[in-house]
């Protein structure tokens, strides 16, 4: 399917998007544009630290060049009613952790096949706002598929929507979001994928580190700002036992499920 082929349930989620995020006045800058790619197929690596940060980015893209964007998402936002329906109606690709070579296929198939893809390779939202150890999965899908990855940080769209945090409506109005959209990483077929994808961390860092620093507001204090940067997130180790901790209960709850 060519990615500016009119799809009515995509074009929906657009138009209910930018509904959103309209009404709410969030204010995007976005620097590196010109990185986005108006043709072929591309891994899009986005740093992850709020719900809404595909939608926010699917966006972006749709404003540059009405391109759209196949999300690799877990199996269990498939399983939700209402929103499975959204996520398999936009082509959005479903990731089982227990089964993960198939998701692994539809993925590299969709890129030969010129189609851009999402994918958030810190493997979920990194609560202590800075970029956590990276898969290697968008090296390597880049790789087999002869295609460039695309270094994205998003910074500002965890204050409308993020784990652990609740944000009054005032609180979401007029938030400034900012994209830095990096040079693309060319992925030679033998690539050494955990040196890459080491590399494709401290550059997405990089740009994160400038998104933050030119921030229209200050943060000191708020919950929304990395504990290095004077704010009140868990520190990279605090969010870590956190996040073990939810793990094991989800583990637990689940074994308790299938008895």
């Amino acid at each position: 399917m060519n990615s500016r082929t009119s799809d009515p349930i995509y074009g929906a989620a657009i138009g209910a998007g930018r509904a959103l995020f309209g009404a709410l006045r969030v204010k995007p800058t976005v620097t590196g544009a010109k990185h986005l790619p108006a043709t072929g197929g591309a891994v899009l690596a986005i740093t992850h630290f709020g719900y809404m940060d595909f939608a926010l980015v699917e966006w972006m893209m749709w404003k540059r060049n009405r391109r759209h964007i196949r999300f690799m998402a877990k199996k269990g936002a498939f399983d939700k009613p209402g929103v499975g329906f959204l996520l398999r109606g936009m082509r959005h690709i479903s990731v089982d952790m227990s089964a993960g070579a198939e998701s692994y296929r539809q993925a590299v198939e969709a890129l030969r096949a010129g189609e851009v893809l999402g994918v958030f390779p810190e493997g979920g939202v990194s609560a202590s706002l800075t970029v956590r150890e990276l898969k290697t999965g968008a090296i390597r899908m880049a790789a087999e598929a002869g295609v460039p990855v695309i270094p994205i940080a998003v910074w500002g769209g965890h204050r409308l929507l993020t784990k652990a945090a609740n944000s009054t409506l005032a609180e979401k109005f007029g938030v400034p979001v900012t994209f830095a959209i990096g040079a693309p990483l060319t992925v030679a077929p033998d690539v050494d994928a955990a040196a890459r994808t080491v590399e494709l961390r401290e550059t997405l860092q990089r740009l994160l580190d400038g998104l933050q620093s030119g921030y229209p507001h200050d943060g000191a204090g708020a919950w929304w700002q990395p504990v290095h940067r004077g704010g009140t997130a868990p520190t990279p180790e605090e969010a870590a036992i956190a996040e073990a901790a939810r793990r094991e209960r989800k583990a637990r709850e689940a074994a308790e499920r299938r008895r």
